[in-house]
This record gives structure tokens, sequence and C-alpha cells, in this order.
């Protein structure tokens, strides 16, 4: 095999059988190596049938801490291959395109954020799951969407705060508790790209339907939401509820997992800016494939590696999220 189609920092460029029942050979390739397949709810929906378990950052990382299995394909972006591997540092992880990158992690380097911290002496550093192992290890506790407020709420009412990477996330937190974090200025160019004008005229053709947000969307869509809500909270959301008719505000990849379990509900993904798309995708997140997913299980490539003090710092504000994640019930 030419050393050319290994890209240490992207994919096996090996071409797949040609043929070949794909999901069988994947199902096969990861009993035989004692492999689980994790994937996020923003991946295409062929991955999400596959995977041994579909989540939010948070499910994913809380399975990736307790799974017996000897290899992790984590179906996702880098920054969450990275955290599967730093909470179990003993197996090999995988992610099956190493170019899946994270816009908002991208708008957050290290270096920019230990100065950004060093300006605010005294202040706990809460950071999202959404940031690189090296962003991790100044941070005194990871959150996710899911846990984020009431992680915020477990501190004292005058703690002294900052909160990155993402901005929206932090004014939507901030604006609930009445707190005054420091944020730092970064977002994810999906929730960015939102069209309130689309929005308002989707609510005119479907008067019935209700809007769900992410809190990663910009303060004005947020406004116009009928429920805001992590991607899982927003799946249990439309579950529960007795509408019929939803508009989502967060990537669409959720809309499978909605379809699948309300199979007699409306699902519309909500319009980004741009006109020539009707829906709003994570390019990174798409980048996973199912021939990726199967060169990667068959050669055990692309590899996630992390230094052995990188995993020993970064562990300990993962490790507190999922600590009071568990006291707080999730």
């Amino acid at each position: 095999m030419n050393d050319d189609n290994f890209k240490p920092s992207g994919f096996l460029n090996v071409p797949v059988p040609e043929n070949m029942d794909l999901v069988k050979a994947i199902k096969d390739l990861k009993e035989k190596k004692n492999a689980v397949i994790l994937a996020h709810y923003y991946q295409e929906p062929d991955i999400q049938d596959i995977a041994d378990y579909v989540g939010d950052s948070l499910a994913l990382a809380q399975h990736a801490a307790k799974t017996d299995a000897d290899i992790i394909v984590l179906c996702g972006v880098h920054f969450m291959g990275e955290t599967a591997k730093i909470l179990s540092p003993e197996k090999r992880v995988f992610v099956p395109d190493l170019n899946a990158g994270c816009s908002l992690a991208d708008s957050c380097s290290a270096d920019k954020f230990k100065e950004f911290i060093e300006k605010y002496p005294g202040h706990t550093v809460i950071s999202y799951v959404n940031t690189t192992a090296a962003v991790k290890m100044l941070t005194d506790v990871v959150v996710t969407s899911t846990n984020a407020r009431q992680i915020v709420d477990s501190f004292p009412s005058g703690a002294k705060i900052i909160f990155g990477p993402d901005e929206n996330l932090g004014n939507y937190i901030n604006s609930l508790t009445g707190r005054n974090m420091v944020l730092w200025k970064g977002a994810c160019h999906v929730h960015e790209r939102f069209s309130l004008e689309k929005i308002v005229e989707l609510k005119k053709e479907h008067p019935g339907a209700l809007v769900l947000a992410h809190p990663e969307c910009k303060s004005v869509i947020l406004k116009i939401a009928d429920f805001i809500g992590s991607t899982s909270a927003l799946l249990n959301y439309s579950t529960q509820s007795d509408a019929k008719e939803f508009i989502v505000a967060t990537e669409s990849g959720i809309l499978h997992e909605m379809k699948d379990k309300n199979p007699n509900k409306i699902f519309i993904p909500a319009p980004p800016n741009d006109s020539t798309c009707a829906c709003n995708e994570c390019n990174f997140m798409k980048l996973n494939t199912p021939e990726k997913l199967y060169n990667c299980l068959q050669y055990e490539m692309p590899e996630i590696f992390i230094d052995e003090e990188v995993i020993r710092k970064a562990v300990k504000p993962i490790n507190k999220m999922l600590e009071l994640s568990e006291k707080l019930g999730f």
C-alpha cells in the first residue's frame, strides 16, 4: 500500500471494494476487534444507524469513560475523539477523518486563552467541551450544553467566572442566572448562520409549529424560540410534546433521530442565511462517511494520540464535569 494513502492528519484514502455490504463488514470488524462505535447526533444518518450509541457530547463522554471495548471509534469531530482518549487512555481511539474539526474549538487557541485568563486573576475557568485538550488543561471544569447552566449554578452566586469559548451560550446562561461571567468571544459557525427572517417566514407557513433552538444560537433566534436546550434536550422535548410540527434551529443531523422517534411528526430544519441551502449542516461533522468508518476499523487508522502529561491535566476538569453531572442528575 502506498504511503501516500496514509494521511496522519486526515483519513485513510483507500478505495472500499465494490459491491461490499458495508454495514455487515463494519459490524463484523467491530465484533472481531472488540470495538465500539460512538456517533454524535450531527453525523449523517448512515453513520447514526450503524453506531452502537448515538448521543450528544455529554453522553458520548460518559460512554467513553465506562466502555469495556478495546477500541473506540468516535464518529464526530476531533475534540470528541480527544475527550474519549483523555477519559480512556488505555483504549485505542480513532476518528474516521481527523480533518473533522470544530469552528468553535478553532476560535480559541490555548495560547490566546491563557493570555485571556491571566487578565482576570481569581476567576474560576469554565470551558465548553468544544475545546482542544490544551484548552482543557487551563480549565477548572468542563461543561456541555446539557449541563452548563446547572454546573454554573453550582458555584456561589458571587463567584468570579470566566466562560469560554461560546459567547452565545455564555450570554444565555448569564441571562438565566443573573450572573456576569467574563466571556470569550467564540462561536459555532453552524449556529451563527441561522436566519431570523427565514424562520419567521417558516412560522407563517407553519403557524402551529414550535421553534426549537440550541443555546449556541444568537440571542435574536433564542428570543423567538418556544424551547431552548441542548441537542438531547431538543430531542426529548420534541418526543414529549403534543405539537405535531417543529422548526429546529440546530445542526440538521438531529432531525434523523427526531423523525425516527416521532414518525408521525414533522420536523423542519431552520434555514441559514445562505439562500442556496434549506438546511444548516456542519461540514466538519459530515466528513465522516461509512467508507471512512470501514477503513478506520479495517486498518486501525487514523488514531488519536495525546501526551501523557496533557491527559493527566486535561482529565481533571472533565472528571469534575462528570462528577457534577452525576450529582446533578444528568
